[in-house]
């Protein structure tokens, strides 16, 4: 471990460890999730996704930023996928335990919060399942295309006011990877878990922790670009 990622652990961890033992900013936090939910979600994701980025930065370079990097443009759209985010959270938590009360579990979107421990993991498991197999694919390949766009004008902020060339950019994805790695592999192995733990948790937290995962979401793309690179002809 070099020096500068001593000092990101360390601010890191005063930074989680300050949050955690203080509970003017716990409460503070949960009032602020509840009474600007969408704004909060931009902000979670703009900043702790974004930092998932800068971690596979570093895994793949040896550096956790560049100048054709676009930090703040990707801030931008972590931030927007992070209302659109919440908003696919609030749509699948409400109508996926429909499915398992079709098959006559007396299961509801209420579960979650007064169902016993297997009624709610199960209610969880259904809707991380709904959510990683129709949503998830769609939110990934969308996330691949902003970036590629982002890096075809430099990593400048002004390249979100360029339309994206959303055939071009659809073309370069390397779909070997996106598929086999990401899609086949990370979504069933990790995703539908991880998800399922969200579910688990008090509304006003499963952003927070859906935007934590971005860190990890970072690291497999750091390693799927890697896989890419390695795979490519010389």
């Amino acid at each position: 471990m070099k020096m500068k990622d001593a000092a990101v652990v360390a601010v890191v961890t005063v930074l989680v460890l300050a949050a955690c033992l203080s509970n003017e900013f716990v409460e503070g936090f949960r009032y602020y999730s509840k009474a600007h939910g969408y704004l909060m979600s931009f902000i979670k994701f703009a900043v702790l996704a974004s930092f998932g980025e800068c971690l596979a930065l570093r895994i793949v370079t040896g550096t956790y930023w560049s100048p054709t990097f676009g930090l703040c443009a990707k801030m931008v759209v972590w931030g927007i996928l992070g209302i659109i985010i919440k908003l696919a959270f609030t749509v699948f938590a409400t109508g996926a335990p429909n499915i398992l009360a079709s098959f006559g579990f007396d299961i509801s979107s209420a579960t979650l919060a007064t169902g016993g421990f297997a009624e709610r993991l199960a209610t969880a498991f259904v809707i991380s399942v709904s959510l990683n197999s129709i949503f998830a694919p769609v939110m990934m390949t969308l996330h691949k295309i902003t970036d590629g766009h982002i890096h075809l004008y430099g990593g400048k902020i002004s390249s979100l006011l360029i339309p994206i060339d959303m055939s071009s950019r659809f073309k370069e994805i390397n779909w070997n990877i996106m598929w086999g790695l990401v899609f086949k592999k990370t979504i069933p192995l990790f995703w539908i878990p991880a998800h399922t733990i969200t579910f688990l948790l008090p509304p006003d937290l499963r952003i927070l922790f859906a935007a934590m995962l971005g860190i990890a979401l970072g690291v497999i793309l750091a390693f799927a670009n890697l896989s890419a690179a390695s795979k490519a002809p010389a």
